[in-house]
């Protein structure tokens, strides 16, 4: 079995409307490291709440924030 790696997309949805690290915590009560791990794609675990706010704020589904993408060959 190939191993998967879940991609972020937030980075290109907050790039998309320039948007900053701190005005998405404002806007959405999250923590600034929350948002950043995510941004940098270098979370290991995120909350659901975190995850509900995210695709509130940008109206859009789980799949259009995260994604299972193939683990690029060794």
């Amino acid at each position: 079995m190939e191993s998967e790696l879940i991609k972020c997309h937030l980075s290109r949805l907050m790039g998309e409307r320039k948007l900053k690290i701190s005005d998405l915590a404002r806007d959405t009560g999250l923590h600034r490291n929350t948002i950043t791990l995510l941004y940098q794609e270098t979370a290991t675990r995120v909350d659901l709440e975190a995850i509900e706010a995210l695709c509130r704020y940008f109206q859009v589904g789980i799949a259009d924030l995260l994604e299972i993408v193939d683990a690029p060959a060794a």
